[in-house]
């Protein structure tokens, strides 16, 4: 069996012989011969000490048994052994491992930003300094808005990269960068760095295998996120064929980088999909025996930032607040597997319980306070002469809740109850203010 897993791992990150595309004719953005020339200058002490510094120290051991915290602290002492490789990498490229490589890797990252900027077009946001991903769901959305209000057609393009960072064709990369303007140092670097790569699989915490792939890019890498956006440079001979062949049409709203795209900024229905993520959560959680410590932790560091992401762009409508912050509730004061929770079993124990919950009809027995127990003394007067008004319905379940006869919508109307997309919305979620002179609106 493992012999197995690790050979398809190899075969995942070995080139399949055959047709590849040509870029030849692709006009790229390039550096100047200026520009190319300054990264390939000899590595100085300076930039070296900087990048190495500026590297996490805590990381995993590496296949040499040194952590990165172990050069920071030792640079006195190996400083003259460092500045040789890396002198040495400059006249002859060498294979270098473990956390060497990490520091050979930042180094060259380190002088790439001075001129990434110049071949990554404008409408790249990820992996690029002073650029952020929301800012690609940001603009997609502000477009369609305007579409939408104009009334005008359009079509958006969404592509899917495939385990994108396995699938990079190394000649494919190397091309790229030769039409970008990068010269043969630069490039004979870069080769080194993604060709002497060797892989081990973990099975049940052992390592098995050993094996050298032929495509593909290390993910944590510092170089490899660039790698990725050179290789996607290249790709935009995939929009024309799209035209040529015909692709799937879809319609919106749909989902871009992890967010609704082309939904409504105020909808509950783009909010459908973090609750779902948290009740997916839920149910993996509530089948173990969690201690309250545990689940207070695993709320504050999970749940809670489940829905940071969608929030940096769309504003929570306060329903969905409200629904998300009683999720939260009823897994930290629920039980196991969400029945009772621990007050509840205390307040039953202490007041009884009968038709309203634990506040109970009579006082009888050991009933707490003198107050409380005069008020329930009353209660019989009190039920008889109240009535029932919804308000706002804000803190009313429209199925779930008994607002309207004597049984709840749920059981009263099983069929509509099935069909509903939202079982959870309040009674004033489902009245629509805008139907004539207002009007129930399920859908």
């Amino acid at each position: 069996m493992r012999e197995g897993i690790a050979n398809t791992y190899q075969q995942l990150l070995s080139e399949n012989p055959g047709w590849k595309a040509d870029i030849g004719g692709l006009l790229l953005n390039q550096i100047s011969p200026v520009e190319a020339d300054g990264i390939e200058v000899p590595f100085s002490e300076t930039e070296i000490y900087t990048a190495l510094m500026g590297m996490n120290g805590d990381k995993a051991l590496g296949p040499d048994g040194f952590t990165v915290a172990f050069w920071q602290n030792s640079w006195e002492i190996v400083k003259e052994d460092m500045l040789g490789l890396f002198k040495e990498f400059h006249d002859q490229p060498i294979s270098l491992l473990g956390g060497l490589y990490k520091l050979l890797a930042k180094v060259l990252a380190n002088r790439l930003k001075k001129v990434i900027g110049k071949v990554i077009s404008p409408d790249q946001n990820a992996f690029i300094k002073g650029r952020q991903i929301l800012d690609g769901s940001l603009i997609t959305n502000e477009v369609i808005d305007a579409w939408q209000k104009r009334g005008e057609k359009g079509i958006v393009c969404k592509l899917d990269i495939e385990k994108a960072y396995d699938i990079i064709n190394w000649q494919f990369l190397l091309k790229v960068m030769q039409k970008m303007g990068f010269g043969s140092k630069w490039i004979g670097w870069i080769w080194n760095c993604i060709s002497t790569v060797k892989y081990s699989v973990l099975v049940n915490g052992v390592p098995a295998g050993f094996f050298s792939s032929t495509k593909g890019l290390r993910q944590g890498d510092p170089l490899s996120p660039t790698y990725l956006s050179w290789a996607w440079k290249g790709g935009g001979w995939v929009l024309d064929m799209a035209a040529e062949i015909g692709c799937r049409v879809g319609q919106l709203p749909t989902v871009y980088l992890g967010l609704p795209l082309g939904a409504p900024n105020r909808a509950v229905s783009v909010w459908d999909g973090v609750e779902e993520r948290m009740r997916r959560r839920l149910a993996l959680w509530k089948r173990q025996y969690l201690s309250k410590g545990g689940r207070i932790t695993l709320i504050k560091s999970t749940l809670a930032s489940i829905s940071l992401y969608q929030m940096s762009v769309f504003r929570m409508p306060k329903s969905v607040a409200r629904r998300i912050e009683k999720l939260q509730r009823d897994f930290l004061w629920g039980g196991a597997n969400g029945g009772r929770g621990a007050l509840e079993k205390v307040l039953e124990a202490k007041y009884g319980k009968e038709e309203l919950g634990w506040r109970t009809r009579k006082a009888n027995g050991a009933f707490g306070v003198g107050v409380w127990k005069e008020i329930l003394k009353e209660s019989t007067w009190c039920w008889e002469n109240m009535g029932f008004k919804v308000g706002k319905g804000n803190r009313i379940r429209f199925w779930t809740d008994l607002w309207c006869g004597d049984n709840v919508l749920s059981q009263g109307f099983p069929n509509l109850f099935s069909m509903a997309a939202h079982r959870n919305v309040t009674v004033e979620e489902c009245w629509d203010q805008n139907m004539g002179q207002g009007g129930w609106n399920l859908g």
